[in-house]
């Protein structure tokens, strides 16, 4: 049992996540050749397969299951250790403020949050939901050290003059649909195939446009206008329209529902920044550096999801 290592626990419950050496490669950051060998070298130690191969992926045997709920302990006993020894000299402690609007706050946000807690334990960040326009006038006011808004088309051109800007996701906007809508299946879909359809709209005030249809479609059907998200998607899963979302909270999508993404050349997109003081302080900084990593996350989940669902 001496030969079991943490990086073959992680490969292995990576692979029974997943449902492929593929998918876990490609999360690790391994060689499919590595992946191969560290599953082989843990099996070896175990004495059992540890996944049975079939078709396009492969499924966990019962010594693999006893091996991931076991590694899931221990990985997460490694990560508690690594995260009280790192508190020992980190240097960035003390409260800051953090505000988001509200798509941004949903998938984004959290897994930022989660790796600030990881990498600075003494840092405390007291997090605030407010629409883009409260957003910033706070930051100016320094209620605020960071702010994550949405600019792009569609949107107003707000007033970011002085202050310190950072692209954290590229991800524009996609659509949300009944798991059994006929456009479901599709990864992209032209924006042709949008027009006519039922949407479920926002509502409410707070001075942030709503997502409404998609922006270039014309004269577009609302059946539905509700202020959270959990009603828009509830209703979206329901099979009463569809629903226009930013791809940073695409990740939060209940069951029977997908999103897909739209091929529009008349629509220039958008993008999430985290905006700062100009010269933002080493907190803030390290706020801003976790919101761009949780980004590229969130990309590389997006992508395995699609891969999965094909």
């Amino acid at each position: 049992m001496s030969e079991l290592t943490m990086a073959g626990l992680r490969v292995v419950r990576e692979i029974a996540l997943s449902g492929s050496f593929t998918a876990a490669a490609r999360l690790l950051g391994y060689s499919q050749p590595a992946i191969s060998r560290q599953v082989a070298a843990m099996e070896a130690a175990a004495g059992y397969p540890l996944f049975i191969r079939e078709g396009r992926g492969v499924r966990v045997s019962p010594a693999g299951a006893v091996v991931v709920e076991h590694a899931g302990r221990i990985l997460a006993g490694a990560e508690a250790l690594r995260h009280d020894l790192a508190g020992l000299e980190d240097r960035l402690a003390g409260r800051i403020r953090l505000g988001a609007f509200p798509a941004a706050a949903a998938v984004l946000v959290p897994r930022a949050l989660a790796r600030l807690r990881a990498g600075h334990p003494g840092l405390e960040v007291a997090l605030a939901e407010k629409p883009t326009p409260t957003l910033l006038r706070q930051l100016r006011a320094r209620q605020l050290e960071v702010a994550v808004i949405g600019v792009g088309a569609g949107l107003p051109d707000y007033d970011l003059g002085g202050l310190g800007q950072e692209v954290v996701s590229a991800g524009g906007l996609c659509v949300a649909v009944p798991a059994d809508h006929r456009l479901a299946g599709a990864d992209v879909v032209p924006v042709a195939e949008l027009a006519g359809e039922t949407w479920v709209a926002g509502a409410g005030g707070g001075g942030d446009p709503q997502f409404r249809a998609w922006p270039t479609l014309a004269d577009p059907v609302i059946g539905h206008a509700v202020r959270g998200w959990p009603a828009r998607l509830g209703l979206v899963a329901a099979g009463l329209g569809l629903c226009l979302m930013p791809e940073v909270a695409a990740l939060s999508i209940p069951d029977g529902v997908v999103t897909i993404a739209v091929d529009d050349p008349g629509w220039l997109g958008r993008m999430t920044v985290a905006v700062t003081a100009p010269a933002p302080s080493a907190e803030a900084a390290a706020v801003v550096t976790a919101l761009r990593r949780a980004g590229e996350d969130i990309r590389l989940l997006q992508e395995e999801r699609v891969r999965r669902r094909g």
